[in-house]
């Protein structure tokens, strides 16, 4: 069965609490859609009413002497980069764009979809997670209420720290309408070293030693063969004032055998953005993606068994996540099984629409997990109109 055209998009939250009641009285679910860029993600055959954060799209505070940024969840990720690298501003979390995975330009994913979605870029190892800059938060509740939580501090009177409960919600608990972020001061230098020709194995030790050290590494990602160049190579990126990134280029240079080149400013900031969108993949028509988080002492396999059912992949957050690529004929339990043997959780991003049909995009949770999840979902949004079929299969 197709999925539903019905579409709107509320002028403020007034009008989006009517729209909630409606759709809860009629029995209609409701799924938010903000810059589309994640629309392949979960189950494609679901009857829906699409509402649009498209008109909360202001930016409503922006303090850069306070370092906190409150935007309408429907304002881009572009806009807020933009306003951001105006003051030498940024998000710490370097938030991961979906729009290259979803066929499109770069930019255009929504700050609700991005902080509904809980998904960190490449500095993750070093400045934490989406949930971790979320001060924060108003939204519509699938009660059909209009809620705050958070604000320019982190306290919450009701024992929950609701705001780090919207991270990675998938809209199934409340509809953002604004967010106060934590921002933070550009580092003043970057500086990537490059160490080629190394085996899973030994890019795995590499990143761990790189990262245990005292050189405060932002970031560490290995490249397989054929991804970026011909050699595999592990990335390192160093950030901060010139003569401290100098400093702990050397330290780092003086730990292990491993040689260790600079890569060109603009190379690297070509290389970064490119795994911040998993845009390194090698995605050939017909293929599943998915992300793939493990322990880092776990991922040299993980990687082996990707390729050895001729996939793709590259590791992140110094090999804790892994981007893979693998055929259609490769099904979804297989990867998950994968992932449970390393101790840790797969998630489907996109693939076929008969794949996706029949596996459900998030990692099968505990039961007793499961059950905590129900009761939270429940509190929220008791009648279920919150897009509550996108995480379930169809056949």
């Amino acid at each position: 069965m197709a999925a539903a055209s019905q579409a709107v998009a509320p002028a403020d939250a007034e009008a989006l609490v009517e729209i909630v009641n409606s759709a809860a009285a009629r029995g209609t679910p409701i799924q938010v859609v903000g810059g589309d860029t994640k629309a392949r993600i979960g189950c494609p055959d679901r009857e829906t009413l699409r509402v649009s954060t498209a008109k909360f799209d202001r930016i409503i505070d922006y303090d850069p002497s306070e370092l906190v940024l409150t935007a309408g969840a429907g304002v881009t990720l572009s806009t807020i980069e933009t306003l951001l690298a105006a003051q030498d501003q940024m998000l710490a979390f370097e938030p991961f764009d979906f729009a290259t995975l979803a066929r499109g330009p770069t930019g255009r994913s929504t700050i609700g979809g991005i902080v509904g979605a809980g998904f960190a870029g490449s500095r993750r190892v070093s400045a934490g997670n989406v949930r971790d800059h979320v001060l924060g938060f108003a939204a519509v509740s699938g009660r059909g209420e209009g809620f705050v939580a958070g604000g320019r501090v982190v306290k919450n009177v009701t024992g929950y720290d609701v705001s780090k409960l919207m991270c990675g919600s998938w809209g199934q608990l409340a509809i953002l309408t604004e967010i106060t972020l934590k921002v933070l001061p550009r580092p003043r230098a970057s500086l990537t070293l490059i160490a080629r020709g190394l085996d899973d194995e030994s890019a795995y030790r590499s990143m761990t030693l790189a990262l245990r050290s005292q050189a405060d590494v932002a970031a560490a990602a290995y490249l397989p063969a054929g991804l970026w160049e011909q050699e595999s190579f592990v990335a390192l990126r160093l950030e901060g004032f010139g003569p401290s990134v100098e400093a702990r280029a050397m330290l780092l240079q003086e730990l292990g055998d491993v040689r260790l080149e600079r890569m060109a400013g603009d190379e690297a900031t070509a290389l970064w953005l490119r795994v911040r969108t998993a845009e390194l993949l090698r995605v050939v028509d017909g293929a599943a993606v998915w992300r793939i988080c493990v322990p880092a002492t776990q991922g040299a396999q993980v990687c082996r068994t990707i390729r050895g059912v001729e996939g793709s992949a590259f590791a992140d957050w110094g090999g804790a996540l892994i981007w893979a690529s693998v055929p259609q004929t490769v099904g979804a339990q297989r990867i998950r099984d994968v992932a449970e043997r390393a101790g840790g959780h797969a998630t489907l991003i996109d693939g076929p629409r008969d794949y996706r049909s029949n596996a459900p995009a998030l990692h099968p949770e505990s039961s007793a997990v499961s059950a905590l999840a129900k009761r939270v979902k429940a509190a929220f949004d008791p009648a279920g109109v919150l897009d509550p079929r996108r995480f379930e299969v169809t056949e």
